[in-house]
């Protein structure tokens, strides 16, 4: 799709949704992988001028999941309704009128990633606050029935050991663990998972946490999956203080089960295996990053032989 061509949807996307309104400027924005996402300002009748983005999602996703749109857009509705921060989802059209693959329009939300806090305590215990707030969500309540389930992903990935492992990152080790213990014990109730909980989707405005970015990934199954998965990316982003601040703070805010907190670190960590060097990284935190993964592997291996991740 040429670039004149492009702004013409969104112009033809505007008149649908507000007759009256022009399109000023369209934007795209970075860090999105899963979807193409675009910003948009548009100028009203009264001469107010309004931003809104457009994410529309890749073939991967799609091809995952055909509803992917609905799904996310009904969830971001529901979130609004129980007061999770997330954006406000203001329009849906899978007719492929305008753009050939279904897409969501929602808020704007004014504030940026950070992964420089001027203060990396009060950082992490807003996620933390935060997260525990997406798992209390009473999911009796809300029908949250389109959603997939986190054990059935992650019996799919236990089961589908590749024929070669990524042993720079000790997967096969990791699989022999996870493979020997799955599936785990029903130790907690099964609760709105955010999917992807990490720094990059996540937006900040005057060192507050404004919203809660990117729901395509929500499931439903074990608080601790977002947990772990967030304690690696924190960890490659603020340290490992950070993380253990985190996790702290995460688990004095909620009444879960962490006796196998160990090992779901042990299914985040098989996250990167294999794709690590195509995430586009220097060489230099790519390392570091590989060092601070075998850290955090060990440290989970360490637990469990301890008897503090052990099974029973």
């Amino acid at each position: 799709m040429t670039e004149s061509t492009e702004r013409d949807c969104f112009q033809r996307l505007v008149q649908r949704l507000e007759p009256q309104s022009k399109l000023v400027r369209s934007w795209e924005l970075k860090g999105g992988v899963s979807a193409q996402v675009t910003a948009l300002e548009i100028e009203q009748l009264d001469g107010k001028r309004k931003k809104m983005v457009v994410r529309r999602h890749g073939a991967a996703d799609i091809s995952q999941n055909p509803h992917v749109a609905a799904d996310e857009f009904k969830l971001m509705e529901l979130l609004k309704s129980v007061g999770v921060a997330a954006p406000v989802p203001f329009f849906l059209d899978q007719s492929g009128e305008i753009f050939s693959t279904p897409y969501v329009v929602i808020e704007y939300i004014e504030g940026k990633t950070e992964f420089t806090p001027a203060d990396v305590t009060d950082y992490v215990f807003q996620l933390a606050a935060q997260l525990s707030r997406i798992h209390s969500v009473d999911v009796s309540k809300l029908d949250l029935s389109f959603l997939p389930k986190l054990e059935k992903a992650c019996t799919e990935k236990i089961e589908k050991r590749p024929a070669i492992t990524d042993e720079s990152l000790g997967e096969g080790r990791i699989r022999d663990v996870l493979e020997a213990v799955w599936p785990f014990p029903s130790r907690n109730p099964c609760v709105l998972l955010h999917g992807d909980f990490w720094p990059g989707n996540v937006m900040w405005r005057d060192g507050q946490l404004a919203a809660v970015i990117d729901w395509e990934d929500a499931q439903l199954g074990d608080p601790l999956a977002d947990v772990a998965n967030a304690r690696l990316e924190i960890l490659w982003a603020f340290g490992i203080e950070a993380m253990l601040r985190f996790t702290g703070r995460y688990q004095s805010l909620t009444k879960f089960d962490f006796t196998d907190l160990s090992y779901w670190d042990l299914f985040a960590a098989l996250r990167p295996a294999s794709k690590i060097s195509d995430w586009g990284l220097d060489a230099s935190t790519e390392q570091k990053m590989r060092e601070e993964h075998s850290w955090f592997v060990a440290q989970a291996f360490e637990k469990i032989g301890t008897g503090k991740g052990k099974k029973s």
